[in-house]
């Protein structure tokens, strides 16, 4: 796999446990949300059994005592569904009775004027017309009588939101003293009670949380995403490096940092298929040092490699940036020249052969230093070779032809 593909499969992994991540995240911010409207709307259910409650055991209290009679001030009416609810008493001033449904109905409007909630009590049957069901009263009411324990709702009123309740009142033995007349007996659903709630408040600071809770996870999921992203870049950069020293250790030289034999005979390889494809030139340049052997048998391996490491310096400072260098073996080192003649092969070995007589040499450690000389032997592609060991061959040819005459020399065939 190459290094492309291989950044390719990590890209797509690290996206994957990105877009993982992210979900994740989302998730846990979208049951936040979800788990504060159920908190909020069981608070507010609560809410309303609990007035419901309050307003059953009120009404409960005045049916016992079968009604609670009121001073009749100014502005109190008595209830013109009552037989005789007014009595005066002997001290001259006047009463008047409040049962269960005028008092239930009275506290009603008087808790809407504080602002605080409002109640409705009603029946599928009313006695006070005032007391007529309006369309979720009316399907609720039926609900009770198939059973049902509760019903509620959100509406929107005037652009407002409430939060609507209703349950059920039972028939009980006080209850016939009002109701008797009209076929009732003790434990049937004689109606119910409504609560209304005002919740728009409540609505507003629900989706002004949401809002907040939504900009944290969105803020949450940039910078663990910006955090994946800059590991990633590291990562692939680190990878990078990491892939490219890999692959510069297998092509290179480790004594002279040029390419090795390996990747020299593939690199070869290729620009002959180049030369052979596109009818080019194609040289190569074969260089022995002379009397190596001379060098590490009188001054030790130690300076030997220090000299083919010289000689390799001097021949890469003399090439063009195009040519391909690599150490071919032992002391011998090749170098690859497209689109060159064997005349301008020979110019720019003799250049060479020049450079390292006149300008190389390697420190002993001692008072003297060591100068040394090399033989090249050069060749080109011919139109019929086949292959890179017939150039490789002629140059060998070339190079032990100039051996032969004495060496620091260039020769070719």
């Amino acid at each position: 796999m190459s290094i492309r593909d291989e950044l390719k499969t990590y890209k797509k992994y690290i996206i994957s446990i990105s877009l993982t991540i992210a979900l994740g995240v989302a998730g846990i911010f979208f049951g936040i949300v979800i788990t504060t409207r159920h908190l909020v709307s069981d608070e507010i259910l609560t809410r309303a059994r609990a007035h419901f409650d309050n307003i059953v055991i009120t009404r409960e209290w005045n049916a016992r005592f079968g009604g609670v009679y009121v001073e009749k001030k100014e502005g109190v009416i008595s209830n013109p569904y009552l037989e005789n609810p007014d009595i005066k008493a002997e001290n001259g001033k006047l009463y008047t009775l409040k049962n269960p449904a005028l008092m239930t109905r009275e506290i009603s409007e008087y808790a809407e004027t504080k602002g605080l909630f409002k109640f409705h009590i009603t029946s599928l049957n009313p006695v006070n017309p005032n007391n007529k069901p309006d369309e979720f009263e009316t399907v609720a009411l039926h609900a009770f009588q198939r059973g049902n324990k509760e019903a509620y709702q959100k509406e929107v009123r005037n652009d407002k939101a409430y939060f609507r309740f209703m349950a059920p009142l039972f028939v009980e033995k006080e209850c016939l003293q009002c109701h008797g007349n009209q076929g009732y007996k003790i434990g049937d659903v004689r109606g119910g009670i409504s609560v209304l709630i005002d919740m728009d408040d409540t609505q507003k600071s629900l989706k002004h949380n949401t809002i907040i809770i939504s900009i944290l996870g969105v803020v949450t999921i940039a910078l663990l995403l910006g955090f994946i992203y800059l590991f990633t870049m590291t990562f692939i950069k680190k990878l990078k490096e990491a892939r490219f020293k890999i692959e510069t250790l297998a092509i290179t030289d480790d004594l002279t940092g040029i390419f090795n034999r390996r990747h020299l005979i593939t690199r070869f390889g290729e620009e002959f298929g180049r030369a052979k494809r596109l009818e080019k030139s194609l040289g190569c340049i074969l260089i022995d040092i002379d009397r190596f052997k001379n060098v590490n048998d009188n001054f030790g391996h130690l300076i030997g490699d220090e000299a083919l490491k010289g000689v390799a310096a001097h021949i890469r400072n003399a090439i063009r940036s195009y040519d391909i260098l690599g150490r071919f073996g032992g002391e011998e080192f090749l170098i690859i020249l497209p689109d060159t003649d064997l005349e301008e092969v020979r110019h720019f070995a003799e250049r060479i052969r020049l450079d390292i007589k006149e300008n190389f040499h390697v420190e002993t450690g001692s008072s003297k230093n060591i100068s040394m000389t090399a033989s090249l032997g050069i060749s080109e592609m011919w139109s019929d070779d086949i292959s890179i060991d017939e150039i490789i061959r002629r140059a060998d040819e070339g190079l032990y032809k100039a051996k032969n005459a004495g060496r620091d020399q260039v020769g070719w065939i």
